[in-house]
């Protein structure tokens, strides 16, 4: 840097992650080993998204910005050998979005300072980038708490002369959540045909649009169940649950670049069935204590629910079938349990993630995400894109298996040296005759 041995910018109180209509403050320290001269020193707070349809793009093709203040800090002047410190700060607008990483845009917030020199002199600029959290509140959505629901039927054809029905439901216990908690899927299908079916999958998918002049959508699976068929003639129930990883929010509120959608896709495999359940990922859990119905606020865009899947999407019955949901589990026919085969979630990158509960101050209360933790300082203290996410164990005793997807599987815990036994369950753990807490204490 020649004169220059330090430029750097610091936030107050080390903080990195604000809300919309909050302050963000900080200092500006300079180091120099000689006197300086400069025309003025400048701070500039930018905020903006942009988005390619080209992987990993630098070179936006569209651009939408959301604030841009520039303050200086000193004017023309010298700048003795050693250090200097100049303060700011900034107004962050009510309405900006949530920042956010993807292979095909981001939603970026920087803080950069300038030193402007005299004509042949070298100018120095340095930055350091900031995140915003625009919390999504799920109990200003309606009927947010309310299960979501999904039924289809399918006639098939078998043994080039054979003919068959299954129906196929599936339910989530809400139709929001926030990172961290569990969404509680339970299924049924009614093989009523004489030939068993393949395998059913669950998965939590996440599908971001990136409207350029011709839309890019990137789908990518988050987690990933997996049960087994139902025999012939058989009503089979399947319950599962998934772990909500750290996520970025429904919707991009405040963006018209990108848009951020969830689905839960339950298929079976032979004969091919699909339902779709729609669902938020939000910042502030819905409160399930029976109060009065949170009204939208007035003016509050609300995501859109998911239109599009992967896979063609089968509607709910019309309500002809009515009868037919009401024949689940009817008498006369054989009922069975679908155990699971293997449960898996995503982690590109491989590490494993620890939470910090003070990231999200505002977002308090029994709901609130806990944010991804680096340890670098660089990167962000929330998820901005996918995030990386935790395995989750399942307590069924089906030996988990390997599935299409790249995954995490669950530990096997026969190859641990330590402990040399499974785990206990839950009931033996709280058991008096089995739990050793219980033993220590007396």
């Amino acid at each position: 840097m020649g004169k220059l041995q330090e430029f750097e910018i610091t936030f107050t109180n080390n903080k990195v992650v604000y809300n919309p209509g909050e302050s963000i403050s900080g200092t500006v320290r300079i180091k120099t080993s000689h006197s300086l001269q400069f025309k003025a020193i400048k701070v500039n707070c930018v905020g903006s998204c942009g988005i390619s349809s080209k992987l990993n793009d630098a070179s936006w093709m569209l651009e939408e910005k959301y604030l841009s203040s520039t303050l200086s800090v000193a004017d023309k002047g010298t700048l003795s050998a050693g250090e200097h410190s100049f303060p700011f700060q900034f107004l962050i607008p009510a309405s900006v979005p949530t920042s956010f990483e993807g292979p095909f845009g981001k939603v970026l917030y920087k803080i950069r300072a300038f030193i402007d020199t005299p004509r042949f002199s070298k100018d120095y600029k340095t930055q350091r980038p900031f995140y915003l959290l625009n919390v999504l509140n799920l109990n200003e959505l309606p009927d947010i708490e309310q299960p979501s629901c999904a039924l289809t039927t399918k006639k098939f054809n078998y043994l080039l002369v054979k003919t068959g029905t299954l129906m196929l439901k599936a339910c989530s216990d809400l139709r929001g959540y926030t990172p961290g908690q569990v969404i509680k899927l339970s299924t049924e299908i009614h093989n009523k045909s004489g030939k068993d079916t393949g395998y059913v999958m669950a998965s939590l998918i996440q599908r971001v649009s990136y409207k350029t002049k011709r839309p890019v959508f990137d789908l990518r699976p988050i987690a990933e169940v997996e049960g087994a068929g139902v025999k012939a003639g058989k009503h089979a129930e399947w319950r599962e649950q998934i772990i909500v990883p750290p996520l970025p929010q429904s919707g991009l509120t405040g963006c018209s670049l990108i848009d951020i959608e969830y689905f839960i896709q339950v298929s079976l495999k032979s004969p091919e069935a699909v339902v779709t359940l729609p669902i938020y990922i939000g910042n502030i859990a819905v409160n399930l204590t029976p109060s009065i119905p949170h009204p939208i606020a007035q003016g509050a865009p609300m995501p859109a629910m998911p239109s599009l899947s992967p896979a063609p999407v089968v509607p709910s019955a019309p309500p002809a079938e009515d009868h037919l949901v009401g024949a689940l589990g009817a008498g006369g026919v054989d009922s069975e349990e679908i155990p699971t085969k293997s449960h898996s979630q995503q982690d590109p990158s491989g590490v494993p993630i620890s939470m910090s509960p003070s990231a999200f101050g505002q977002a308090s209360g029994p709901g609130a995400p806990q944010p991804t933790q680096f340890s670098d300082g660089s990167a962000p203290l929330f998820c901005l894109s996918t995030g990386a996410t935790i395995p989750f164990f399942t307590d069924s005793n089906t030996t988990p298996v390997p599935t299409s997807c790249p995954l995490i599987l669950p530990p096997e815990y026969s190859t641990w040296e330590y402990p040399h036994e499974p785990p206990p369950t839950y009931e033996e753990s709280c058991s008096s005759n089995n739990s050793s807490f219980n033993s220590s204490m007396r």
